[in-house]
């Protein structure tokens, strides 16, 4: 089995440090539900499969918030983890770190891809939830850094030029308040410009260029604890072979306790490692504050 080695947590130690002097004497934790996201795959604050231009955790502009999630996901042939932390400062900026594994033993006997990711978003302008009297969203830059596991086996003998990469993504986020029928909507529009294979987990390049590429999430709060969304992600097939196509979920998420989100989605990976569209369910919890 490819080992995926212990992931160095300076980054991770360094980012908390950085942020707890701002830190109020009082606990985060007073924005409205569902205004932190939930956690995307790669740790930003956003739904399942797309960062949302919202910052971690439930903390004001003048709190320190933050949130830590753990995914699950089985298709017909491969299983996916992933795991992190995000801490959100001020309501206007973000760090976040994520390890993702991905069994592709039904392909490669024996074979675990893994990647790190560290994340950095900004929130440049708008609040989503304030700003109801006006027409613009809030909008955030973000960039996230990221290291392939074990790029000298499969990655690179796929083709892929490198092990490291960087996606830069710029979101647009609205929340209208009873815009759905009496029912809060969200809406969120992203452009993210990436060279990964597979997200990553099969390296970076490989002879097509990186290119700005949309992404979308749209969801309704079908009660105050219950949100229902739909997502969609272009993705880059940048490697002759295997096939690479588009992405896309639908998910219900459940908050038991506002501090609280487990999220229940069907997603549709597209082609995945020589096998035909992979299709099936995954399960996320995000612990807030």
């Amino acid at each position: 089995m490819v080992h995926v080695p212990r992931y160095r947590c300076a980054t991770r130690v360094l980012a908390l440090a950085m942020l707890l002097p701002f830190a109020p004497p009082a606990g985060a934790g007073d924005r409205l539900e569902w205004t932190g996201g939930v956690s995307e795959i790669e740790g930003a604050a956003g739904g399942g499969l797309v960062p949302w231009a919202l910052i971690a955790g439930l903390g004001t502009a003048d709190q320190v918030g933050g949130s830590a999630f753990a995914t699950g996901a089985e298709t017909r042939d491969f299983r996916l983890r992933a795991a992190g932390v995000a801490v959100g400062a001020l309501n206007r900026v973000e760090l976040s770190w994520a390890r993702e594994r991905f069994d592709i033993g039904s392909v490669v006997p024996g074979v675990t891809l893994g990647q790190d990711v560290v994340g950095l978003k900004v929130r440049l302008l708008g609040d989503a939830i304030v700003d109801q009297d006006r027409w613009w969203p809030q909008l955030a830059a973000g960039a996230l850094v990221k290291r392939t596991s074990d790029f000298g086996g499969v990655p690179q003998a796929l083709g892929a030029g490198s092990g490291t990469g960087t996606d830069l993504y710029l979101a647009a986020t609205k929340v209208y308040l009873g815009g759905a029928f009496g029912h809060n909507l969200l809406l969120d529009v992203t452009l993210r410009r990436s060279d990964a294979n597979q997200y990553g987990l099969v390296g970076f390049g490989g002879g097509r260029p990186a290119v700005w590429r949309p992404e979308g999430s749209l969801a309704v709060w079908l009660a105050d604890p219950l949100l229902f969304g739909v997502e969609y992600r272009a993705k880059r097939a940048g490697l002759a072979s295997p096939d690479e196509r588009n992405a896309g979920d639908a998910f219900l998420a459940w908050e038991p306790d506002r501090h609280v989100a487990v999220v229940l989605a069907w997603a549709d990976l597209g082609p995945v490692a020589f096998r035909p569209t992979e299709r099936g369910a995954y399960l996320s919890v995000t612990l807030m504050r």
